[in-house]
């Protein structure tokens, strides 16, 4: 998927708290939406398991989008020529964050 067409999904979700993003991006008509949400749900789940951090506070702190490799195919043309078509792809970081939330210690 194109970073410009990923882009348009983060920015709506950036900032809020990842409950709100995850009910945003399940009725997003973009087709972005999809990767995104699942992202989202693989990020809320490393800060619970890796660092005992409380699901229900964690906040969407950063999230960006970086070009990744192009994929180049060629596509047959008229009169024995051919159509270069560039497959995008992208890479997309996280943050969450816990607004200061101190985390329940293990005994």
């Amino acid at each position: 998927m194109s970073p410009r067409k990923v882009a348009l999904v983060l920015t709506q979700i950036r900032g809020l708290p990842t409950t709100k993003a995850l009910q945003l991006l399940a009725h997003m008509p973009q087709a972005a939406a999809v990767p995104t949400r699942r992202l989202v749900v693989s990020a809320v789940a490393n800060a619970a398991h890796n660092h005992g951090l409380e699901t229900s506070v964690l906040v969407i702190k950063r999230v960006f989008v970086t070009q990744g490799r192009t994929l180049k195919r060629m596509q047959p043309r008229a009169q024995g020529r051919a159509f270069r078509i560039r497959k995008r792809t992208a890479h997309i970081t996280i943050s969450l964050s816990d607004q200061g939330v101190v985390p329940p210690k293990k005994k």
